[in-house]
């Protein structure tokens, strides 16, 4: 029983959190509008399999990745091996980014629309190359992200002076690459950041912080993210340059 009313809890959670975009979706339809929504019972069923998902979604995250996330940097840390943490925080970076579906999605639709601009050949094994290079570009640039991220821990480093800098190369990358390569690179820093990234990133620098002498969680322990965020634009705009 205790298990079920804590299922029903977290149902009524994911429900409160989803009813801003509910409500908007609803005054926009019925009162803008004025039409009365299309297939109610779909809509119901479909509201309640994303109730459903983000509810299991966060049990899975509270349950698994953040738990092995942080006890894995503490491990490293007790190790004294700066050298395996660094590997595993590149590993990390690079295997979450990799699998992330958005950045599947982007790319492939990125190689497409390529392909019909004539930016690259119009042919399956030219766009499957071209959307799989932009991949490799994006995890790899998380990999390095999150190996800075981990020397900023280590170091004590500033984190505003990094981010300043990450974005003058930015700006300076962007009066050099191609302009059809612009606006993926900068959605590039986005999709990076999604459902498997962000919890086992997140999770990794809290738990180094935590462990670490003399560092803060809530000071040293995030911007992870930031910087996965920052460093695709650079590389993507550069994967851009050298396909020109």
């Amino acid at each position: 029983m205790q298990g079920m009313k804590a299922l029903i809890h977290a149902m009524l959670s994911s429900l409160k959190d989803l009813m801003p975009i509910i409500i908007v979706v609803l005054f926009f339809q019925l009162v803008v509008l004025q039409e009365p929504l299309p297939n109610v019972l779909s809509i119901l069923f479909g509201l309640f399999l994303v109730v459903l998902g983000l509810t299991f979604f966060v049990f899975g995250l509270e349950m698994g990745l953040f738990p092995i996330g942080e006890s894995m940097a503490q491990a490293f840390a007790r190790k004294g091996s700066v050298f395996w943490l660094v590997l595993f925080a590149f590993c990390l970076g690079f295997g979450t980014t990799i699998a992330e579906p958005a950045l599947t999605a982007v790319s492939a639709e990125a190689a497409e629309v390529a392909a019909e601009g004539g930016m690259i050949a119009l042919t399956e094994e030219s766009m499957q190359s071209y959307a799989m290079g932009l991949r490799l570009s994006v995890a790899f640039s998380v990999g390095l992200a999150i190996v800075l991220g981990v020397i900023r821990i280590l170091k004590g480093w500033p984190i505003h002076w990094i981010i300043i800098g990450g974005y003058i190369g930015v700006v300076v990358l962007t009066g050099f690459a191609p302009e059809y390569i612009i606006g993926v690179a900068y959605d590039s820093g986005g999709v990076t950041t999604s459902t498997i990234t962000v919890p086992l990133v997140t999770a990794l620098g809290v738990g180094l912080a935590s462990t670490i002498k003399g560092r803060n969680p809530m000071l040293d322990g995030f911007g992870l993210i930031a910087f996965a965020s920052l460093l695709p634009m650079m590389f993507v705009m550069v994967y851009g340059m050298v396909m020109a």
